[in-house]
This record gives structure tokens, sequence and C-alpha cells, in this order.
């Protein structure tokens, strides 16, 4: 029985509220409470998802009110597009608001008592509800014993109820009183021409209906070749990619329900992300069936920001359409020079006019340069460009930086970057969209630095260079006040997710998958089946931790450990072998579910190799990440950049995989068994392998892994951090025991002799035990051996690239050969120079390890 609480004011008021209310009539004569027969409900049976059953299940009727309900007649042993997608059921418009409803009797005559009708409050004041059971469960709705993810609404539906009770003795005028009202506790104030004995007719709103629907699973759309739990695109979804494509715009569908009124032909409104729209119904579609739409391309116009004319001269070098960067306003710009002027000319452009930012790029470049994100003035969008020398020396003043146009064209095996692109394609089933992965070269990825939703604009460029330069945990609240925003109000609905206990993973992938992008940024509730405990957040934070443990765990085949760092996991590009039918649904449900961690601030535990966050973030990938992942293969690449005859290595455009002992040649390009590395080709040769071993390996499930991490996280918000600061989010600062550290360090070098005596050895010390946070501490870690994990038995079982273990070394090198300290993460090892003082070693060290996201080399 549910216990409620109606309060409200005893004084008069001009506003009525029908909806929200509890009206009292006074009567001299006592009668029992006009009772209001309720519409008896099953609730409806819903086949699980996740169950692969070949018995046909039966579904009762559901209510006018509640989704169409079309159930299948046996469970096939993949999900299928056909009857996959449920109605949506229809925010309530007050789903509680009568609950906080104070009612106000008014007395009448004991003639008219009889032939009155009950009146509306003029006064309504809202206070605290308090029930103790849940609402009525809808009728037909779905109970949730059952594993899944259910979308929970809550509507207030069916006429008012009304009573009749008596004011019990000791009552005055004004003052409240309880009754008991059918199944429901309230609080009445008593009229002020009422006494105690007499009758009151009071009318409650409607009982509260709880909908629980139970959603069904999405499949996987392929882009290729079906498997791995993705099907084949079906021709009319081919179509629709192909029509976005042609219109240079991203492909968007959206599945809507005929209205029961509206025959083919007729038009009916739609409302899709807070806009609303007319359509028209096919000539093929009947009443309660879904169709697929497309929304028309409306591209939000840019508010009239005030502008300031900025007017620079071309420096010498820069040709017509070359571009070149600048600073301007304390922004760095990316400008190309127009077509008809020449160096020594004056050129003038117009840049938005905001609050003193600290420099707009999101790049760590050294002193002579290196890759960097700055903002193109003509659409400011985010663009990475490569920089030589700085030409001047006053950057308020509008000095320029050389564009290494020859570094960012031509290929350097030290220099060249790449950055993966993805293209979002329709999805057999609107709510699961699929997409193309690519490497292209850094200069031309681009990206949006505004983010707007529902006609919204959430953050823009300013509010991104306002906030890359502040420390992690504002740079991270920032982002949590972005994820707010987008983030669905608790009464518009949440998502309910049940889960088995012993079949953790598999039920958690079933609920995942059956989820929306709408739904993925719901508020969601999650239970063990079985389980009394309520989910005040120590219930999801021990999901996100248990879900995320299984799927990193090597033994299941999804994934294994680094070669380089044994804390840090890799891709298993044999993971169709341990998982043939399902495993790119597992790693697009861990993307989901990264991104949902991100989303809420939970933690996820599995440390990813370094260029998978790059990848994540949009960040250039460089030979050195090779390097990270894999030293020996690393330089075997290198070595062939100072061979003058390449003959001799018998080289062809292939590599050798080895899987269960089985070796296969793997063409790097098409044809590539019949193509000879020559010298003229070697550029093509180890950019292909550099393809290989960063994307094309992985391919696929690295797809899956952006698809779902992209399903919640809008890629404008990640421009503030860098890949070491996205682990610390995921992954958590970790606990550092700081003598345990110290123990088992070794020395090398110029400090071997004296060891930790050495006076730069105990500055190293005195810095990371004073005067780092928690949060240095750990970017130290990453900066040294490629991760921010402890080995959970300590220090002392660190280990290095060949699997054996190597302690954390420092070694000691001339101030003369180095400027910051340098990092080898194969072997744990730090060149440290000998530094004059404390305060030079501080700032040094501090500029390395902080600067060490984009992976570039400080020299």
């Amino acid at each position: 029985m549910a216990l409620f609480r109606i309060m409200g004011s005893g004084n008069n008021g001009s506003r009525s509220s029908s909806s929200n209310r509890a009206d009292a009539n006074n009567s001299n004569s006592s009668s029992n409470p006009a009772n209001q027969s309720a519409a008896a409900s099953r609730p409806s049976r819903h086949v699980y998802p996740g169950q692969r059953v070949s018995q046909a299940s039966q579904q009762t009727a559901p209510p006018a009110a509640s989704a169409p309900s079309n159930p299948a007649a046996s469970m096939p042993t993949r999900p299928s597009r056909t009857g996959s997608i449920p109605a949506a059921s229809a925010p309530p418009a007050a789903s509680a608001a009568y609950q906080n409803s104070l009612v106000r009797g008014s007395a009448v005559s004991s003639s008219s008592a009889a032939a009155s009708r009950p009146r509306s409050s003029t006064t309504t004041t809202t206070t605290t509800t308090t029930t103790t059971s849940s609402s009525v469960p809808a009728s037909g709705s779905t109970e949730t014993s059952r594993p899944g993810s259910y979308a929970v609404t809550r509507t207030s539906t069916g006429p008012a109820q009304v009573y009749r009770v008596t004011v019990p003795p000791g009552v005055r005028p004004g003052a409240e009183f309880t009754v008991h009202a059918g199944p429901r506790r309230v609080r009445v104030r008593c009229p002020p021409t009422s006494r105690p004995g007499h009758s009151l007719t009071i009318t409650l709103p409607p009982e509260p209906v709880t909908h629980n629907h139970l959603l069904k699973v999405a499949p996987l759309t392929a882009t290729g070749e079906a498997g791995g739990g993705a099907v084949l695109m079906t021709k009319d979804v081919q179509r629709v990619n192909q029509t976005a494509k042609e219109s240079g715009q991203a492909a968007q569908t959206y599945l809507v329900t005929i209205p029961p009124d509206i025959r083919p032909g007729m038009q009916f409104h739609v409302n899709v992300n807070g806009q609303r729209f007319m359509v028209t119904c096919p000539q093929s579609a009947k009443p309660n069936s879904k169709v697929r739409i497309m929304l028309p391309t409306r591209k939000e116009p840019l508010a009239a920001p005030k502008t300031q004319v900025f007017e620079v001269t071309v420096p010498a070098g820069v040709r017509p359409n070359q571009p070149f960067t600048l600073m301007a306003n304390g922004q760095r710009v990316l400008v190309t020079c127009p077509p008809n002027i020449v160096p020594g000319q004056k050129i003038r452009f117009q840049l938005p006019v905001q609050q003193v930012v600290g420099g707009i790029q999101l790049s760590y470049e050294s002193e002579k340069g290196g890759w960097m994100r700055t903002i193109r003035a003509e659409d400011l969008k985010f663009q990475w460009v490569r920089t030589k020398k700085q030409t001047g020396k006053d950057a308020k003043n509008g000095d320029t930086f050389d564009v290494d146009v020859a570094g960012m064209e031509s290929f350097d095996f030290s220099k060249s970057a790449y950055v993966r692109k993805i293209t979002f394609l329709e999805g057999n089933d609107a709510k699961m969209r699929t997409g193309l992965l690519d490497l292209v070269p850094a200069k031309d990825s681009n990206v949006d630095s505004r983010l707007v939703y529902q006609n919204k604009t959430l953050l823009s460029y300013a509010d991104i260079a306002t906030t890359q330069g502040k420390p992690l945990e504002e740079k991270t609240q920032w982002f949590q006040s972005i994820c707010a925003q987008l983030t669905t109000p608790w009464e518009e609905g949440h998502i309910k997710i049940v889960i088995r206990r012993r079949a953790l993973l598999s039920d958690s992938v079933d609920a995942i998958m059956a989820l929306g992008r709408d739904e993925m940024r719901k508020r969601w509730r999650i239970e063990f089946l079985g389980e009394p405990g309520i989910d005040a957040g120590g219930v999801t934070r021990e999901w996100f931790q248990l879900v995320s443990e299984q799927i990193f765990d090597p033994d299941f085949g999804l994934w294994q450990s680094s070669i380089n760092n044994q804390m840090c996991m890799q891709i298993n590009p044999a993971s169709n072998i341990s998982c043939p039918d399902d495993h790119l649904v597992y790693f697009r449900f861990l993307g989901r579910v990264m991104g949902r961690a991100l989303f809420d601030r939970q933690l996820i535990k599995g440390h990813m190799v370094r260029h998978l966050y790059k990848h994540l973030l949009g960040w250039p990938i460089t030979f050195e990440d090779l390097e990270a992942q894999d030293e020996e293969y690393y330089q075997s690449l290198k070595k062939f950049t100072t061979m003058e005859d390449l003959s001799v290595m018998c080289l062809d455009f292939t590599v050798t995989e080895e899987t269960l002992g089985v070796r296969q040649d793997v063409e790097l390009i098409p044809g590539g068994n019949m193509k000879e590395v020559t010298k003229d080709n070697l550029s093509q040769y180890l950019e292909a392998n550099l393809r290989y071993r960063m994307l094309d390996r992985t391919k696929p499930q690295l797809t899956e892994i952006l698809l779902g991490f992209f399903d919640i996280i809008p890629e404008p918000a990640l421009t503030i951090f860098d890949a070491n600061e996205l682990e610390l989010i995921l992954c958590g600062l970790p606990t550092i025991d700081m003598d345990d550290w110290q123990n088992n360090t070794i020395y090398s070098g110029n400090v071997e002799s004296k060891g930790k005596r050495s006076k730069v050895v105990e500055w190293f010390w005195q810095t990371v035990r004073e005067d780092f946070d928690q949060e240095m501490k750990a970017r130290l870690l990453q900066f040294v051996t490629g991760t921010s994990g402890v080995p959970t038995r300590g220090f002392s079982v660190l280990q290095g690239n060949d699997g054996n273990i190597k302690k954390f070394c420092i070694h000691g090198v001339d101030r003369k050969q180095y400027v910051y300290p340098r990092a080898h993460t194969c072997f744990n090892r730090i060149d440290l120079p000998s530094y004059s003082n404390k305060k030079e070693l501080y700032e040094k060290l501090k500029a390395a390890v902080t600067l060490s996201g984009t992976g570039f080399d400080m020299e």
C-alpha cells in the first residue's frame, strides 16, 4: 500500500490545478467512501533478448496507451532487425507532480451536498511526498524479474478518484488530518466551515502508473562482410548512406510510429531532438507500424559575435595558398595566404573577440617546433599542423610560426603523423549505427570546436581554449558539467538494468546493446537479480569494475598483454577465434561502457596501450607509438632507413602473422606479395607497416570501440584532454607507495657509483615526494613506464618489454647531452641530466612529464 502525504496552504489563491488536487465538500450526513473500479491488469510477457530459446512465447495485449506489442514466435540465434525496435514510451508531462500537492477542502451546506460536484482547490503548495511502496504497474507492462534493460516511465492516466471522508474528533477548521482513501493515505486540511463528524468529499488525481518496457537487443551492421555478430547492411540502408555521402552530410535516421488515425499519404508531426517535423505516411505503412525517416539537413546559423580585425605581414618564404600559423589575441590561428599576396604584404582577417585565453593550440611542441592543434580562421575547426622554429618574439603583434609544409606533405620517419578518421553510417537498426575507420595524414584531420545540442550551444572553441590549460581536476569538472547538460532528466524516463550475477558479462552485453544513443544518456539504475540492494552509487560502481575486469581478462581472448608493457592491454588481432560469433559485439559493448564510465565519472579496470587512447581523442600517431608497443619491430623498420641496398633483404609488401601455430602472409597493400621493396618505395612500405600495426591489424575491433564510445561522448568535449589524462580519468589515480618505489629503483650512468646519495638523485626524490601531487606522480609513472598502473605486488615486480623484471631505473646523463629528462618505456628508465640545482630539475622534469601527452620528443 502506498502512503502519500498531500500537503498545502490554508489561504485562498486564484490559481487552480485540475491534475494536482484533492477537493473536499462538506455534508452533515455520513456515507461510505465512493469506490471507483480499477481495471484489472496483467503484466505482459516479453522474451528476454539474451535468451536463445526456440519455443513460442505469448504476450497479453497491452492497453491503448502502451506501445504496440509484436512478440516473435520464436527467439532466433541472433536478434533480428524485424520488430526489434519497440515503440518509445512518451515521457509523462508531470509524472509525479500530483504527489506533492496540498489540498484544501471547501464546505457546502447539507442541502446542496448531494447535488453539488466537488470543486477544485484554489491553492496548491508543493511539499515532500512519502511513499511506502512502488507505484501501480502499468497494464500490459513488463515485470522487471528478467535480466535486460527496461525503459522506465511514469504516467498519471485515468479519471480522478472521488472519496468521502469524515472529519475526526478534535480537528479544528484549518487543521490537517490523515485519512485512508482507497489504497492511499493522504493528509487533508479541514475547511473553515467544517467541524468534527462532518463528511467531506475529496478528489484525488489518478494513481501513478510505472511502465517498465523491456528493450530488445539491436544487431550490429557490417560495412563489409558479415561476421562477429554483425549482419549485412540492407539495401534500403545502403541507399540512405549513399544519399548522405552524395550530399556531404552524416547519415542519421530515426524510427517513428505511425499514429493510429493516420493513413497512407496523410501527414503527421513528430518531435526529434527538440524539433518538430512534418512526415508524410508512406503508401506501404499502416497505423501503429514503424517507419524510418531521415531529417532534412538544418545547419544552425552561427551567432553574430563581436569580431576584431587583425592585420599581419605574410612572412618570408610563404607562397600563395600556403598555410602559416600566427598568434592573434592570445590564440594560435591557422591562416592561408591568399593567391595574389606575396611575402612582405599585409593581410587582414577577423576573429571573434573573447576573454583572454592562454593559447588555443592543444600542442606540446618543443623549441624547434612540432605537431600542434590550431584553430582554422575560416570555419573555427581544429586542425593539426606541424611548425618549425618561431620567426618572431612578440606574439601579441601577430608574429608567426613557420608551417613545416614539407614535413607535412612528404614522408619522414621521425616527423610523419597520422590521425584516425571515422565516418558514421546508418545501421539496419536506427539505434545502432555503424561506420568506416581510416588512418589519414594528420594535416587532413579536423574536428568541430563547438557542440550544439537541441538548438543550444553547449561549448565553443573559446570554452575549450579557456579550459585546456587548467589542472586535470578542473578539466574533469568542466567536462562533467557538459555531460550533465546532455543527461536526460529523470522525470522524462530512466533505464533500469537487471543483471544476474552468475551471468554478469553476457547479461550486461545484452542489456547495454539494447539501448539506443538517447537511452545511453539517460540515468541508469543497475540491479543484480535477486539482491535487495538499492543502487545509490555503489552497485553501479561495482558493475563497472566487474564487467571491465572480465572483458579485459586475457584468458577471455579479446585482449592480450602488450609486448613492451605487461601492465597495458592491447586488442587481440585473433579475437574472432576466441569469440567467432560475437567478438565485435563485445568490443562495441566495451566502447559503450568506457564512454558511460567517462560520462558518469566511473572507473574501469583495464589500462590500454597508449595509441588506443590517442585514437579515442583523435591525436596524431607516429612511429614512436609503434616503438612503445613493439620496440623490436620498430628498430627493424628504422634500420631500413639507413640501408643503401634493400634488395638484399628480399622484402615485399607483406607481413607474416602467426595464429595458433599457423603462419600466414598478410598483404599491406593490394597485390603486396608481388611488389618488391626498393629505395624509391621505402616510404610507402614504412607507412603501410605503421598503418597495419596501429590500425588495420585490429580495424574491425577498434571501429566498434570507437562507435560505442561516441554513442555517448561528443568528440568536441574531449579536445581538452591528452592521452595521459584520459587514462587517468578512466582508470583512476593509482595508490603509490613512495617507499616501495624508491627502494626498488636502480641507478646507472653518471649516478651509478653514488646511487641515491647523488645530489641530483636526492633532488629528484625530494621533488617527487614533496612537490608532486598524486596526479603528477601518476604522470611521472606514465612518462617512464608507459602506464599509470602499478603492479599488485609493487615496484619489485615491474616488468619490461621482454616480460622479465626491469625495475625503475634512473640513468644519469650529462647536462650538455639533454635539456629535458628523457624516458625509455621499454626499459622503465629515465635519463636524468645533471642539473645544477633543484629548481631547474623541478621545472625541466615537470615540463617533460606534462608535455609527454603527444608522444613527441622534447628535443
